[in-house]
């Protein structure tokens, strides 16, 4: 399915709630109240989880508000695009999910000229001018990955390291998470640090190319996969079925997509990081609500975290959660009103354990 094709699913479901229709690159924006920036269409979460619970969210927060979604397709140029042409049309809140968290900054630099509050979801805005941000402790997640890959291991083994895009500045907590565990290992020898690469734009071709090489250059002497997100970790395992390795390696990943969960009960990944989507979204949909009334969000989010200028940004954090095998795909389930059983028994998994209970 294609992205505008999602988004005009959002429209019918959201009701009162517009849905812009231009996601491709340079597509025209139409007045809205609130502008929602993506960075990307690589990973499904963007506009089937999070944007869907957004716009239900705002729904019930701001139900008289029109909210645009739009999609930079890994163009930063594009997203300052439609930033401008937001606040050209007159929206009065962006909600962005940059690209790239230091070139993003003049979006919130020309939102503050505009007198418009600029928030930063998922992924910091380094501006002095980002006004909220909500995230889970994703540096923890990356320790959970890493730890998950060390004790599914043993002493000498050869690791591979797929880190996410070197925009992201997501990418790079995670990654400090992974060393925090990693390190004294690599140090002792007891892991052995075989091949590592960033995966640009968080692109699984990138990851897979990665992948080839690494088995390449190690003649297959691996031993675990440290994977920052589900489309490394899909892509990983991809390359490792032609070599008949996959279910062999422990793969770690983040999202828990449903392409990942399908991998973990068929035992080909075996780990993956959870963050309750919804309440990112929930929580920034009240804070959306409050600055369009033109009220403070302090009581909504009473700590501060300094972002990369040192500006002290009003701050959400949620929870997270490891999930590892048949138990974690079901906490899953269980939690994230975005993923069905039906739709994670289908296909090969279907046949497994699980699905047949």
């Amino acid at each position: 399915m294609s992205g505008l094709e999602i988004v005009n699913r959002l429209k019918v479901r959201v009701g009162a709630i517009a849905v812009a229709t231009a996601l491709a690159v340079g597509g025209s924006v139409h007045a809205a109240d609130v502008a929602l920036l993506l960075p990307e269409n690589v990973n499904p979460r963007w506009e089937s989880q999070d944007a869907a619970f957004f716009l239900d969210a705002m729904k019930k927060y701001a139900p008289e508000a029109s909210v645009e979604v739009l999609n930079a397709n890994n163009d930063t140029a594009a997203q300052q695009r439609q930033a401008e042409q937001a606040l050209t049309q007159g929206a009065k809140v962006l909600v962005v999910i940059p690209i790239d968290g230091e070139s993003s900054a003049i979006i919130a630099d020309s939102a503050k000229e505009a007198g418009v509050p600029t928030i930063a979801y998922d992924r910091m805005i380094n501006s002095e001018n980002t006004t909220f941000w909500v995230q889970a402790d994703l540096e923890g997640m990356g320790y959970d990955q890493a730890m998950h890959v060390i004790e599914n291991t043993k002493d000498g083994d050869t690791l591979v390291m797929l880190k996410g895009s070197p925009t992201d500045p997501n990418a790079a907590v995670i990654h400090n998470g992974q060393l925090r565990a990693l390190t004294p290992l690599y140090e002792s020898g007891k892991r052995i640090m075989g091949y590592e690469n960033w995966t640009q734009g968080w692109d699984p071709a990138i990851a897979r190319r990665s992948m080839d090489q690494a088995l390449t250059k190690l003649d297959n002497n691996i031993q675990g996969v440290v994977s920052s997100n589900d489309g490394n970790a899909g892509a990983a395992i991809a390359s490792m079925e032609e070599q008949g390795m996959a279910g062999t390696v422990p793969v770690s990943g983040l999202d828990c997509t449903i392409q990942a969960l399908q991998l973990m009960l068929l035992g080909k990944q075996t780990q993956c990081g959870w963050r309750p989507l919804a309440d990112m979204a929930d929580a920034t949909a009240q804070v959306t609500a409050r600055l369009l009334e033109g009220k403070g969000v302090d009581d909504l989010a009473p700590n501060t975290v300094k972002n990369g200028v040192g500006a002290e940004v009003n701050y959400v954090a949620v929870g997270s959660y490891s999930a590892v095998g048949e138990t974690g795909v079901g906490y899953v389930i269980d939690n994230d009103t975005s993923i069905a059983k039906e739709a994670v028994c289908e296909g090969v998994a279907a046949d497994t354990g699980f699905c047949k209970n």
